[in-house]
């Protein structure tokens, strides 16, 4: 790494030190794959003098059973030293944190209050589900926290409650707990609307906030006319908010403002509107509740957060974040931004999920087309490819926009360790062997692991009636076709018996609908050019093949879908395989098991399924489609 660092930073003498080295860190990851178990292993010393600084950076694996290698290695990544970021009561060293005369003492009893101890919190919005997107903004709130020894908060951003629905509410805990991650508490805002309604009363009264009258149309935008309710009298905005709080004003009559100026140009951002709503926790205590503007930094100054980590566009609110704090002489902690994940060929937008629902393009948030988390897992995905999919991308300032295989990648890796092997046929043809070895069906042991025959095996019955996929055989064989034909015979896979054809039989129409064959031990057959999967004794079953929603890179871009996104719908994105034939070894299955089907890919059980009629997602394939690279 140090060769490399040299020879790039010669080549690019005027660029930023720390932004060649991420570079060049991340190409490395990819060129070479993530750190292994043997890289981790702490290297014995040697006596090269240089091998003491490299010892020293060396960074204990966080002990976690569920957890891959390169999760492992995102873990890594998010130590404070290696971010940069502050340590626990230090936020005064962070460039732009602002300081008063009491910060070092509020500071003083943070330290006191949290032991030194990382806090962190993920606060989503209940009001909707959480997409692929909020994985990596789990993964480094929950990570970080989790690196450094500290702890991380699962706080609802529950202010909203016209929006807000109870599903959303389990959905995302389910999710974040899915992805391997415990919340070292579970807390609303709305937990703290009394301390929030009491602080609101006392910005008034240090006159930081009044009471405006400006309908929401008028300070739209980011040059919207001063308010001439801005310099009333402070007892005069207390008498109006309580009034708010009465139910006196209807909705959008009145706000209560803050007085500030943030980095957008933005003036006097809306603390608290009127909003004749029940609150799902509240019940009708409520009329009027804040915003995200006022209601953000305070909870994290009420938990004690010491690293508030949002995503880039927020940045634009750190300045209110650090003044408001400030204006009420609170513990004020700092927040830190990082580039958004994105993915091509997808919208994660709430507004235009309910689009494709409503319209009847995907089934609900959890179809399978979609990058929701939730439906991430009915697909298949194991969390673990998700979270290894998060540390690829890496914690970067800047907004990661990446495509989908990449994310497919990581789902095969992981697959191929934990998805047991099975054999299914998607379109069945129907085989009769005429000298079967035996009077009734034979057992044959498969592997559950091919590569690793320790983790065992299971049965499937070996009939003289089994089922092959209708691809595998051809009437005649062209140049290069390994697999059965007239004059070819194939191996069956772990029968030890190869197959030779003797008779075709086909239907009225010509199509052909059986074929008889003949068996030979294939330890005195001539060596077969193809071995072909197969089953016998079947379960029938519905599988679901899955392919791109849409049909371009940016379905939301005008300039490449000048229609929208709903025009950019590809019609071949579900192909659904009614009559599909599956081993019985996968009949005591449960939703969201996997499995290898072998030759086919890595299929999951959907929640479909039904007593006599199993359901299956097509995961990913086995290897990556060259024409979606």
């Amino acid at each position: 790494m140090g060769l490399l660092m040299g020879e790039a930073r010669n080549q690019l003498r005027w660029a930023d030190g720390k932004t060649i080295k991420n570079e060049v860190d991340l190409q490395v990851l990819h060129l070479l794959g993530p750190k292994t178990e043997a890289d981790l292993e702490k290297k014995p010393k040697v006596a090269k003098a240089r091998a003491a600084p490299a010892e020293k950076q060396k960074v204990p694996v966080v002990e976690n059973g569920d957890m891959g290698t390169e999760t492992q290695s995102l873990l890594e990544q998010l130590r404070g030293e290696a971010l940069k970021f502050h340590k626990p009561g230090e936020n005064y060293k962070t460039v732009g944190y602002v300081m008063t005369p009491n910060t070092m003492a509020l500071l003083k009893q943070h330290l006191a209050i949290t032991g030194g101890q990382v806090r962190t919190r993920f606060p989503p919005e209940p009001n909707g589900i959480l997409h692929i997107g909020h994985a990596k903004a789990i993964n480094f709130n929950f990570g970080y926290a989790k690196a450094n020894g500290g702890v991380c908060f699962l706080r609802y951003d529950d202010t909203n409650p016209e929006k807000e629905e109870e599903k959303y509410f389990t959905a995302i805990r389910e999710m974040v707990e899915w992805l391997g991650y415990q919340p070292y508490a579970v807390t609303h805002a709305s937990d703290y609307f009394d301390q929030l309604y009491t602080w609101a009363l006392e910005l008034i009264r240090r006159g930081q906030a009044y009471v405006c009258h400006q309908k929401v149309e008028e300070i739209k935008g980011h040059n919207p006319p001063p308010s001439p309710w801005r310099d009333r009298p402070v007892e005069e905005s207390l008498l109006l908010f309580e009034d708010m709080r009465k139910g006196k004003f209807g909705e959008g009559e009145a706000t209560l403002r803050m007085k500030l100026v943030m980095e957008d140009g933005k003036m006097d951002p809306v603390a608290y509107r009127v909003k004749f709503t029940p609150h799902h926790r509240t019940g009708d205590k409520w009329c009027i509740y804040p915003t995200y503007d006022y209601t953000h930094c305070l909870c994290d100054s009420i938990e004690h957060i010491t690293h508030s980590l949002c995503t880039k566009e927020f940045q634009a609110r750190r300045s209110s974040y650090f003044w408001l704090c400030n204006a009420l002489d609170v513990y004020c902690p700092v927040q830190w931004e990082y580039g958004r994940l994105n993915l091509l060929y997808t919208v994660v937008s709430k507004r235009k999920i309910i689009r494709l629902v409503e319209t009847g393009a995907v089934r609900d948030w959890d179809d399978p087309r979609l990058f929701t988390l939730t439906a991430l897992r009915r697909r298949g995905f194991p969390p673990e490819a998700i979270n290894n999919f998060c540390a690829r991308v890496g914690v970067t300032v800047a907004q990661a926009t990446m495509e989908p295989h990449l994310l497919e990648a990581c789902a095969r890796e992981v697959l191929n360790e934990q998805a047991p092997r099975a054999m299914a046929v998607l379109e069945p043809l129907k085989v009769t062997i005429t000298n079967f070895p035996a009077p009734k069906a034979l057992e044959v042991l498969v592997p559950n692991f091919p590569a690793d025959e320790s983790r065992g095996f299971h049965k499937v019955p070996f009939h003289q009636t089994l089922y092959i996929e209708e691809t595998d055989f051809r009437e005649e064989a062209d140049k290069g076709y390994k697999r059965l034909a007239p004059g070819q015979p194939v191996g069956l896979r772990h029968t030890g018996y190869v197959i030779t054809v003797q008779n075709v039989i086909k239907d009225v129409s010509g199509r052909v609908i059986e074929l008889e064959v003949t068996c030979t031990k294939s330890d005195v057959a001539e060596k077969p050019k193809a071995f072909i999967h197969w089953v016998s004794v079947p379960l029938a079953c519905e599988v679901r093949l899955y392919e791109r929603l849409f049909l371009h890179k940016n379905p939301e871009d005008p300039s490449e879908v000048p229609g929208g996104f709903l025009s950019d719908l590809n019609p071949d994105s579900l192909r659904v395989v009614h009559n599909a034939l599956v081993d019985s070894s996968v009949h005591s299955a449960r939703p969201f098991d996997k499995f290898q089907f072998e030759r086919l890919g890595y299929f999951s059980v959907d929640p479909d399924s039904e007593e006599g009629k199993m359901v299956f997602n097509r995961t990913v394939t086995l290897k990556e489609d060259p024409g979606k690279a």
